[in-house]
């Protein structure tokens, strides 16, 4: 009731207001229909009541009289007292069932022209009797002449008169039952076509009323689910019409907009989460890689520095255990092999400072181009790589003539040194490691070949990327940064880089180089070309067995050296 009193334009006054209508249609329909029956029932009744009875009474009378007339004349023709009795009871039987039919046809109310119509049928019909009675009076005095002769005189005529009035009366009363069959016809016709239109109109009516539902009902309730369903599918830029309606569809509405600006605000809040998580993810992404970097940094280490302190170990052992009967060239080869191992880690080392430092703070800041001799250059990296890991097969093809270039020494020697490191690291079954260079032009193009586990079909499209590395270098050290270095430094020179390789096969990295650049301004090209060619010195240049010019060349400035 409260709910009621709220919402005055309730959808159950709606609803109310329409079975209303219906059901009063209905009432309307019914009443009609019972008038028009009743006006229908009324002249039927007519004719049932009034003209049926007075045409039957009419119709013995017609039949009565002539029966009558035919056996007075029978009378007459009657030859034995017998006969004519037989025909007088007759006749008083006739008499009898016409006063009958009399009575009938009296009963049964008629308009004036009738009664009048009969009331003189009733007289002539009486005048003729009298007439009849005087024949039957001579017939039985056996005065049969005198009877015949009023059978054809006053009995005719009398009996004429009161068969015409009779034949008049029949006419109008067959006339009067025409026409009240005729108005019970068009009554019938008229209420057919009356309950016809009436029900039009409450179809009519019906038809407007689902109207109104659809459009007041129907229609906004399939709007408000449609927008629900759009709700729930996300799709929260929608309005939401009918909020000023005052019933039931209005307070959805109103729920509806709630609604909406709940799934507004779970979208964002969703979003928002989304970007928490992607951080979270990115940034666990990069705790993981840091992770990985270590480990990879610890194994390698333990790895790499190994093997050179392994070396440092065993010729000190072995000199202290001779430090009295050692000659002193084996004295200076041992030291050879030592410093060589202690190189070894020194060049380990200063790689991975450089690495990291060209990498987390940007190569361009440690981009000095001057000109320099790319030949020497190559020698020196191809020499250390020797001394670094002995018994190494590295096959030089360029000729000793110097190939002047501009560009940076110390990353150049960083390249190359991770090119040849890659290919001894990744050929564990040994093979000849190739080292071409020739000028093409205004470009140098330098390849580094070997013959070892090659690069498979699948990680070429990722291979210089930072960390990555290769699907088939598992338990092989390594951090994956050494290709992406590589592409960095190329690219800051103007070059670029190709790669050849077929799984099992060897891979063969060629770097293309313009030979011009852009000199440093601190540097003119003189001096510069003075300063690389000290700087890339053959540090293991030397074949002496003792090893000490390769020590003494280890202790000058060299692009190994960590940058400051």
């Amino acid at each position: 009731m409260v709910l009621f009193m709220r919402l005055p334009q309730s959808i159950r006054l709606h609803l109310a207001a329409v079975f209303l209508l219906f059901f009063s249609l209905v009432a309307a329909l019914g009443m009609f229909s019972l008038w028009r029956l009743s006006n229908f029932n009324l002249l039927s009744g007519d004719v049932a009541q009034i003209w049926l009875p007075t045409t039957r009474a009419i119709g013995d009378l017609n039949n009565y009289t002539s029966d009558f007339r035919a056996i007075e004349g029978s009378n007459l023709l009657s030859s034995t007292p017998s006969q004519a009795t037989a025909t007088e009871r007759e006749m008083a039987e006739l008499d009898r069932s016409i006063a009958d039919s009399e009575r009938e046809f009296e009963a049964i109310a008629h308009d004036t022209a009738v009664a009048s119509l009969y009331r003189k049928f009733v007289e002539r019909w009486t005048a003729y009797r009298t007439i009849v009675n005087q024949m039957l009076e001579l017939s039985r005095s056996g005065q049969k002449p005198a009877a015949l002769a009023i059978y054809n005189g006053a009995s005719r005529v009398a009996y004429n008169a009161a068969s015409d009035t009779l034949g008049l009366l029949t006419d109008r009363a067959v006339a009067d039952a025409k026409m009240a069959s005729d108005r019970l016809g068009v009554a019938y016709r008229q209420a057919v076509w009356l309950i016809a239109l009436v029900m039009v109109m409450a179809g009519v009516m019906v038809v407007a009323a689902l109207i109104h539902i659809r459009r007041s009902i129907s229609a906004p309730l399939l709007v408000l689910a449609d927008r629900m369903r759009r709700l729930a599918a996300n799709e929260t830029a929608i309005d939401v019409p009918e909020i000023e309606r005052r019933d039931e569809i209005g307070e959805m509405a109103k729920a509806t907009v709630v609604f909406r600006n709940n799934a507004i605000e779970l979208v964002h809040s969703q979003k928002v989460l989304a970007r928490q998580a992607a951080i979270l993810e990115e940034q666990l992404a990069q705790e993981q890689r840091l992770a990985l970097l270590q480990r990879n940094f610890v194994s390698m280490a333990s790895h790499e520095f190994r093997t050179p302190l392994t070396i440092i170990d065993g010729h000190a052992r072995r000199l202290d255990k001779l430090k009295n009967s050692v000659r002193a060239a084996e004295i200076g080869e041992r030291a050879g092999k030592i410093r060589s191992a202690v190189l070894r880690m020194t060049h380990l080392i200063d790689n991975l400072l450089n690495s990291s430092r060209l990498i987390d703070g940007g190569v361009e800041l440690y981009f000095h181009p001057v000109e320099i001799d790319l030949a020497a250059l190559l020698e020196e990296v191809c020499q250390l790589h020797r001394e670094m890991v002995p018994g190494v097969q590295i096959a030089e093809h360029f000729a000793a003539a110097p190939i002047p270039m501009v560009g940076d020494a110390k990353l150049l020697f960083q390249v190359f040194s991770n090119l040849l490191a890659n290919a001894i690291k990744y050929s564990p079954g040994g093979g000849a490691i190739e080292v071409d260079a020739r000028v093409c032009g205004d470009e140098i193009v330098v390849a580094v070949a070997d013959h070892g586990i090659g690069i498979p079909a699948a990680d070429f499209d990722r291979l210089f990327e930072r960390y990555h590395r290769g699907s088939n270098v598992s338990g092989i050290v390594g951090t994956g940064v050494g290709l992406h270095l590589v592409k960095m430094v190329i690219d800051l020179h103007g070059g670029h880089v190709a790669v050849d390789s077929r799984e099992g096969e060897g891979a063969r990295f060629t770097i293309t180089l313009p030979i011009k650049g852009a000199l440093s301004p601190k540097l003119d090209a003189p001096a510069g070309l003075e300063a690389a060619t000290a700087s890339l010195g053959p540090i293991l240049a030397s074949d002496s067995p003792n090893g000490s010019d390769k020590i003494a060349a280890s202790e000058q400035g060299s692009p190994r050296q960590p940058m400051s």
